[in-house]
C-alpha cells in the first residue's frame, strides 16, 4: 500500500508540475499573441491616418490656380446676369412685386457669400479640398439654375 500511495503522490504531484508549467507557456503564449494582435492593429490605423490624410489632400497649386480663375469667371458672370435683372426691372417702369426683387438681391447674395468663400478657403492639409469642390460646385449650380429661372420669369 504504501507503494501505491507513494505512486499516487508522485502522479499527482508530476500531473500538477506538468498542469503549472503547461499553464506558464500558454499564458505566455497568449502574451505574445495578444501583443502580436495589438501590433497589428496600430499598423491598421497607421495606415487608416494615412488614407485619411491623403483623401483630405490640399489642390496642388497649378489645380488651384484652374479652379480660382474658374470661379472667378462665373461669378462675374452672375453679377452680370444680376445686373441684367436689376436693369429689366427698372427698364419696365412697372412696379415689379417686391418678391421679385428680393428674389435678385437673395441671388446677389449668394453670389458675394460663394465669392467670399472663395476667397476666404485656405488651401492647405487641414483643409478638405475634394469636400470645398463638391460644395462650391453644388452652389454654383443653384445659383446659376436660380438665375436662368428669373430670367425666364423676367421675360413673361
Amino acid at each position: 500500500m504504501k507503494t501505491r500511495k507513494k505512486f499516487y503522490t508522485l502522479a499527482l504531484t508530476t500531473y500538477m508540475a506538468g498542469s503549472v508549467l503547461v499553464g506558464c507557456q500558454t499564458s505566455t503564449k497568449k502574451e505574445e499573441i495578444a501583443k502580436d494582435k495589438l501590433a497589428d492593429a496600430r499598423e491598421d490605423v497607421q495606415d487608416a491616418k494615412e488614407e485619411l490624410m491623403n483623401a483630405r489632400k490640399e489642390a496642388t497649386a497649378e489645380e488651384w490656380k484652374a479652379f480660382k480663375n474658374q470661379t472667378n469667371i462665373a461669378i462675374n458672370e452672375n453679377e452680370i446676369r444680376i445686373t441684367d435683372l436689376k436693369a429689366k426691372m427698372k427698364k419696365t417702369g412697372n412696379s415689379i412685386d417686391a418678391l421679385y426683387a428680393k428674389k435678385v438681391e437673395e441671388l446677389e447674395q449668394k453670389n458675394k457669400d460663394i465669392k467670399f468663400k472663395v476667397e476666404t478657403y485656405k488651401n492647405d492639409k487641414a483643409s478638405d479640398w475634394e469636400s470645398f469642390k463638391r460644395e462650391y460646385n453644388h452652389d454654383m449650380s443653384e445659383l446659376g439654375q436660380a438665375l436662368k429661372d428669373m430670367a425666364v420669369d423676367n421675360k413673361k
